[in-house]
């Protein structure tokens, strides 16, 4: 432990959290780390040859009174000598002094450590993946249409009544990514749902969805798939079975589930019932 120094990352520092990234099969991309590190608060620790070898983040979303951790990656050779302890702590530390509450989507074998930590279980996520072209029925809804600049103010409300925060920097920068995936779905004249994506390394990330109702929803990803090329992920909060249950009539399979944990509280802030994909584990 003694060879590595404690850094906080910068822009120079994106290649590396890149790289560990590859090794981990992450899909998080260089515009990925850009983001979090333009938003948020990056820390690393690199050896004696100024090799990035760990890293956390923290996202802080002031407005909702909470943060996110994420990030937290150690390179092979120097895992299990608490390098990912230490950089947690860091980012949590960060948080805290800011008064927010620590969030973060911890896979089962992580749920473990971060409970030692404090943090507890709200809700479930399921990571649903598409690698070949989905099976979907011929026509979309006719609600469904491109997101215009004249629906962001309507974009970023309803952002903010699901997620419990203004996010608006953040959906800002996503909305840019992948194109196709930039959608709302009007009805009578008023904005009632919007979905984002974005470009991975492994697999384009549809996310987040916010909508009125699992019709919505599915009405959204239904168009965007259509479009949208294999493989795809997307991280559904898991009380959502309907939406589920249309993504695997599509050819969607489980990667993995997450578990939604908050540091000391179990009650969460954020709008599930209103909320039909995240923006992604490492983003809320």
């Amino acid at each position: 432990m003694s060879a590595l120094t404690e850094i906080r990352l910068g822009p120079a520092h994106i290649p590396g959290g890149v790289a560990l990234c590859v090794e981990a099969r992450w899909n998080q991309t260089a515009d990925d780390w850009r983001t979090m590190l333009e938003l948020g608060e990056g820390f690393g620790l690199q050896d004696a040859a100024g090799t990035l070898v760990a890293t956390s983040l923290a996202l802080p979303f002031d407005t909702g009174g909470f943060g996110w951790i994420s990030m937290v990656l150690v390179t092979e050779h120097w895992r299990r000598k608490g390098l990912a302890t230490r950089l947690m702590q860091s980012a949590m530390d960060a948080l805290a002094k800011r008064k927010l509450v620590a969030i973060l989507d911890a896979t089962p074998a992580g749920r473990e450590v971060y409970r030692l930590l404090g943090f507890q279980d709200t809700w479930g996520i399921e990571r649903m993946q598409c690698l070949e072209p989905p099976v979907l029925p011929p026509s979309a809804h006719p609600g469904v249409r491109p997101m215009r600049n004249s629906d962001w103010d309507a974009v970023c409300a309803l952002d903010r009544k699901a997620f419990c925060a203004d996010r608006t920097e953040l959906i800002a920068a996503l909305k840019k990514r992948l194109p196709d995936a930039a959608l709302v779905f009007e009805r009578s004249g008023r904005i009632t749902g919007f979905l984002l994506g974005r470009d991975g390394r492994l697999a384009n990330d549809l996310g987040p969805c916010v909508a009125d109702s699992e019709e919505t929803a599915i009405a959204l990803l239904h168009s965007a798939l259509s479009k949208v090329k294999a493989p795809v992920f997307l991280d559904m909060p898991a009380p959502h079975a309907a939406v589920g249950t249309w993504l695997r009539s599509a050819g969607f399979t489980l990667q993995r589930p997450y578990s939604r944990m908050l540091l000391g509280r179990n009650q969460p802030f954020n709008e599930v019932s209103r909320l039909f994909a995240i923006a992604g584990p490492e983003l809320g």
